[in-house]
């Protein structure tokens, strides 16, 4: 067969369609550039494997557990026709170059492309860690084999993955709720969480007191603090313990008494300089940016969320702005870091650059491949006010924040002095006082010039140290003091984790990749298990039941130093100098003493999902996470004030508002007196004689009729029937009427509610009449409040009391006005952003049924759980929208009658 004739086109597939576009402009002529558009292809559910394996030992996972943990791929229905296109651009090639990311997810992808597509011409992996002409040159000259040991540690994380969540997740259904899920770092996220809330929770405020004072010497006047009494420190926040216990010896405690009388004392006395101490002061820039430091500053100076970071960054990576934006690594390239220096000599001065560059080398609790530092991309940096038109206003945020960290990170120390004045006296009582304050003084900015890195809320920070002059005094100078006063405090709980310092703290315990911090904090928030609460990250109360559960099941895989080995063994993996497939057998079946996943889920005995469900508030109320949420329910009696009844078991639904610590001893008890009755008889229908309750609801108050169930003698005494043969059949079991119901006005509470109300609101929808083309007219109350409905036209009115006064021409009138679309939307939206760059309408954010929306009013998108409405901007609303529109509109499937098995042939003999 005669070889194929050479085209000269050379076929480059990348991962996105943005990368696609820069990267074609700097290939030269022939080059054809292709995006897969991330994976083509990955592991199904099992329920979506052909029949004939479903039984096998691939069936449980789409992974045969029992061949090497082989997984069964399979190309998603999304990327069929992408994977056509491909092979179509791969028939008139003559080269195939793989030029996805160079770490271990984009080197998977490259490897299901020539899985896949089974080129027959040459294939080469390109990498670059920056799209710039430079970079692509370079890559050219640096081609290689896609990195099997890479790939292999890709594969193995995706299996244990699998079998994680798939074997630990149907505990959760069982034991907790429907729809749970676990995951191997998702579940210890979670738990880092509600560990941190169990403190807050266990914490006991300590109560301190000390002086603060105006003090005056002829060069100026500066605030100081008192430090010691007699000798002694005075106790700070630090002194005491999280159970409000004071743990330092030999210091001054000092209560409000001692305090203030200590004031007092020292209004009229004479204050001098004991003591001046300088040193010098030197503060190094911080280093350049990796994926978690980007993440985390990100978080503290613009207030971006992880997930927002990453997805700008991408963005600023595919048009060639920035390196890429995936790295432990905070080195610089020998180009960078020349780039890094002449820019800041030009800027600043050549005085702010040290005499030898600087080198980072310091990396994460295990570090993945090395790659560059997140810098500006290319051998010159183009500085923000050279980038500003072309990017949008979070971009250029990011940018600048990326610009500014380089830059700093190859100036000069920023140097000054560090000045500490100790100044005392003695107050009537005979009681020495001695006073404090600090200052720095800057003599030579350095790196501060370009940037200051952001710090995260810390525990024990009475005093800060500001950068202030403190005059030129000497020691035993006189002081004039002025409004001396004393000043309570209160010792602080663990501050919650915020995503900056949550991505910190996983960062230092090597828990997870930085790569993927973002996408797991977004999704503990997505499962319901944290909540935004300002910036601070609120576990629910579901959480602390899964954590639970896990902890004392599952206790390994939310061990925390588990959890870190477990990367360090795919870093191995991924160095070549382990097997994935022993690894996950070792995982799964275990080996000798460690038993391993599968043998733990199989003998994990009775768990007591009451138990697990039960959080103790006080000795006689129990918090309990149940099917509808959270509530309270107490083991005391009590008396039903208005009834006079004792009640058993009481019960107190929990705001969904309140964070875990702030229910107290105190507060459950005060939700338990406020409660509302869970259930009041109001009496019997005078037309059924069926008893008419109001009960509280998961979906809120509303009242129903109890219909009585069949007695045994009324069942028996049915008619009877027979089968053919003459034999009577059992009596059949009656069908269960369905009650009505009817859920109660704002205006009305279970407590409150009359039988007469009741009954009206049990016998909605109340039909007005017809209009002229016979069409009945019927009003009701919906979730989002009363309306008119004829056939499809549905109406609203004004108040849910005119349910019941609203009369046929009423609603003749209403209906004979245009119908206003959204006219209950004249509420103001939550947010507006100004014209959509592709439909050219204006974008805002409404609030829906299922929570706070953006659309252009023509594609809609939910605002994303993890993104509070403070944080959506206008570019990320824009982004949403566009990718909303890129996926196309939602295929509904509609259930299928199931077409008739086909009959199994007859086995030949």
């Amino acid at each position: 067969m005669p070889s194929k004739a050479k085209t000269g086109k050379k076929l480059v597939i990348v991962e996105s369609p943005a990368k696609s576009k820069t990267i074609a402009k700097y290939l030269g002529e022939g080059f054809i550039v292709e995006a897969s558009i991330g994976h083509i292809r990955d592991l199904p559910q099992p329920s979506e494997l052909p029949a004939e394996l479903k039984k096998t030992s691939v069936g449980k996972f789409a992974v045969d557990i029992d061949h090497d943990f082989k997984p069964y791929y399979v190309v998603s229905a999304d990327k069929k026709k992408k994977v056509s296109e491909l092979k179509a651009a791969l028939k008139d090639a003559d080269e195939l170059y793989l030029a996805t990311d160079g770490d271990r997810e984009g080197e998977a992808i490259a490897w299901h492309l020539l899985e896949v597509l089974k080129p027959k011409v040459p294939v080469y992996r390109m990498t670059f860690g920056e799209i710039t002409k430079e970079a692509i040159q370079r890559a050219m000259g640096n081609l290689r084999d896609v990195d099997t040991a890479l790939v292999d540690a890709q594969e193995t994380r995706r299996v244990l993955d699998r079998l994680y969540g798939y074997e630990i997740s149907p505990v959760l259904w069982r034991k907790v709720a429907r729809g749970l899920s676990a995951g191997r770092v998702q579940s210890v996220v979670t738990r880092m969480v509600v560990d941190r809330e169990r403190e807050r929770m266990a914490f006991r405020a300590a109560s301190y007191w000390d002086l603060t004072g105006q003090f005056g010497a002829g060069s100026g006047s500066f605030k100081a603090k008192l430090a010691a009494v007699d000798g002694a420190k005075v106790a700070t926040g630090r002194d005491f313990n999280d159970d409000g216990v004071l743990t330092s010896r030999n210091v001054a405690h000092l209560n409000e008494e001692l305090a203030t009388s200590l004031a007092a004392g020292l209004q009229d006395a004479a204050f001098a300089v004991r003591s001046v101490d300088t040193k010098p002061y030197t503060r190094r820039p911080a280093a350049p940016f990796t994926t978690s430091t980007l993440q985390q500053e990100a978080g503290r100076k613009l207030r971006f969320s992880s997930k927002s970071t990453m997805q700008v960054a991408q963005r600023l990576y595919e048009n060639g702005y920035i390196t890429y934006m995936r790295t432990d690594s905070s080195s610089l390239s020998d180009e960078a870091v020349t780039a890094a220096r002449r820019q800041a000599s030009e800027l600043y001065g050549p005085e702010y650059i040290p005499a030898t560059p600087r080198v980072y080398s310091g990396k994460a609790a295990n570090a993945q491949e090395a790659h560059e530092a997140i810098r500006p991309a290319g051998d010159s940096f183009r500085t923000p006010a050279q980038v500003a038109k072309q990017l949008s206003g979070d971009e250029f945020r990011l940018y600048e924040l990326v610009w500014k960290r380089t830059v700093a990170s190859q100036m000069g120390d920023a140097k000054g002095s560090t000045a500490t004045i100790r100044l005392g006296a003695t107050a009537t009582d005979g009681r020495d006082a001695e006073f404090s304050a600090s200052g720095t003084v800057i003599t030579f900015p350095g790196f501060l010039a370009a940037y200051e890195e952001g710090k995260d809320e810390s525990r024990g920070d009475d005093d800060s140290d500001d950068a202030r002059r403190l005059p030129n005094v000497g020691k035993g100078d006189a002081l004039t003091a002025s409004d001396i006063l004393a000043v309570g405090h209160e010792t602080s709980p663990p501050p919650r984790f915020t995503e900056a310092s949550l991505t910190a703290e996983l960062e230092k315990k090597g828990i997870g990749r930085p790569s993927t911090y973002a996408s797991t904090i977004s999704t503990i928030q997505d499962r319901g298990y944290v909540r935004k609460q300002g910036s601070a990250l609120v576990p629910s109360w579901i959480a602390f039941s899964v954590v639970r559960l896990l902890e004392q099941h599952f206790t390994d895989y939310v061990d925390y130093e588990f959890t870190a080995d477990m990367e360090g063994d795919l870093d191995k993996i991924a160095n070549g100098q382990a097997v994935g497939a022993a690894w996950l057998r070792h995982f799964y079946f275990g080996e000798d003493a460690d038993p391993g996943l599968l043998s733990i889920v199989n003998n994990l005995g009775e768990i007591d999902a009451r138990e697990i469900n039960s959080i103790p508030i006080t000795d006689e109320i129990t918090l309990r996470v149940g099917k509808f949420g959270p509530y309270l329910e107490s083991s005391a009696a009590t008396v039903d004030p208005k009834t006079g009844e004792i009640v058993e078991n009481s019960r107190a639904n929990v705001p969904e508002d309140l964070a875990p610590d702030e229910l107290t001893a105190a507060k459950a008890v005060e939700l338990m007196e406020t409660a509302a009755p869970e259930e009041r008889v109001l009496g019997a229908d005078p037309h059924t004689g069926h008893t008419v309750v109001a009960k509280n609801g998961r979906y809120g108050a509303y009242v129903t009729e109890v219909i009585p169930e069949m007695t045994e003698e009324q069942i028996a005494n049915q008619p009877v029937e027979y089968y053919k043969n003459g034999k009577p059949k059992p009596p059949k079991k009656p069908v269960k009427a369905k009650p009505r119901t009817g859920s109660l006005f704002k205006s009305m509470t279970v407590d409150s509610v009359s039988l007469d109300e009741a009954l009206q609101l049990m016998s909605l929808p109340r039909a007005l009449g017809e209009d002229a083309e016979g069409n009945l007219i019927t009003v009701q109350n919906g979730r989002f409040g009363p309306y008119l409905k004829k056939g499809t036209d549905s109406r609203s009115i004004g108040t849910e009391e005119e349910i019941f006064t609203i009369t046929l021409e009423q609603a003749l009138e209403i209906y004979s006005q245009p119908k206003q679309r959204g006219a209950r939307a004249a509420v103001p939206p939550l947010a507006e952003f100004g014209p959509d760059p592709v439909s050219e309408k204006n974008i805002v954010v409404k609030e829906g049924r299922f929570g706070p929306y953006i659309t252009d009013g023509i594609t809609n998108i939910t605002v994303p759980r993890a993104t509070s409405l403070e944080e959506l901007t206008r570019e990320q609303a824009v982004e949403l929208l566009a990718e909303k529109r890129a996926k196309g509109p939602v295929k509904r499937t509609t259930t299928a009658r199931k077409a008739p098995a086909k009959k199994k042939a007859a086995a030949k003999k």
